[in-house]
């Protein structure tokens, strides 16, 4: 027997002889530390383990939840177009832009993660409230969030393909309808913002082309030619500035 199979086996032996303990304390085939118990208010109760098993379930969702549910969609979708209008295809890049939109999304909203940390995280850490508790209560920054910012023909549209019938106000739409529906939201308030600003630099395109051709020269890319240009342009106008205070201001800041 070799040296690491030795100290394998003894590893292995150990950690069984730790476990021992907490299996001859189950009954029944079900570990005392993973309970789910309901309370004398009939809330649903979960144990310290089960707990902290859901909350790294939850850490997958992050991402989508970041890009998703806050401001992230729009202003990653502003940027790409003002990108795209500026004729750079790869400047700045795409880590870059990310950057920026996520920066820009925790500027926007951190009043939103303020009230979740006070209202259910903070009360949740020192036991004040159950995690079913602090789920209902940290929902609701977020919900008003997007409520303020949906559509009302889009939240009507999946209000009635999702068939709910009981919905007498905005406040009482369920997330599951709610989010695709902000998402829906976002993407066109996305494209309004990214014409806009697409639209200055179409018209120098055009000019650049036409007096191009005036001139005869017609095998050179007017692309080549304006992209100077609009740069110039863009920068005399602090289109950066004017950009990011667009892109705060369409959300209320």
């Amino acid at each position: 027997m070799s040296k690491w199979t030795t100290i394998s086996l003894s590893l292995m032996l150990a950690i069984l002889s730790m476990s021992l303990p907490s299996f001859a304390v189950a009954q029944d085939g079900i570990l005392p530390a993973v309970t789910v118990t309901t309370g004398a208010d009939g809330a649903t109760e979960y144990s310290v383990t089960m707990q902290i098993l859901l909350l790294m379930t939850a850490l997958s969702f992050i991402p989508a939840m970041v890009i998703m549910l806050t401001s992230f969609t729009r202003i990653i979708v502003v940027l790409s177009i003002l990108r795209q209008a500026l004729g750079l295809q790869q400047t700045p890049s795409n880590q870059v832009l990310i950057g920026i939109s996520l920066f820009m999304t925790f500027f926007i909203m951190a009043p939103v993660f303020d009230k979740i940390y006070t209202q259910a995280v903070e009360p949740y850490i020192e036991e004040q409230m159950t995690l079913t508790q602090a789920y209902e209560v940290g929902k609701e920054p977020l919900k008003a969030f997007m409520l303020s910012q949906v559509r009302t023909t889009d939240l009507e549209t999946f209000i009635e393909i999702s068939g709910y019938q009981n919905i007498q106000s905005p406040e009482q739409t369920p997330m599951s309808v709610l989010i695709p529906a902000f998402i829906t939201s976002e993407l066109k308030t996305a494209f309004q913002i990214g014409f806009m600003l697409f639209v200055p630099f179409l018209v120098l395109d055009l000019v650049v082309a036409s007096i191009l051709m005036a001139m005869g020269m017609m095998m050179l890319s007017p692309m080549i030619v304006s992209l100077p240009f609009k740069i110039m342009l863009f920068v005399l106008v602090d289109g950066w500035g004017l950009v990011m205070g667009t892109l705060a201001n369409s959300f209320g800041i």
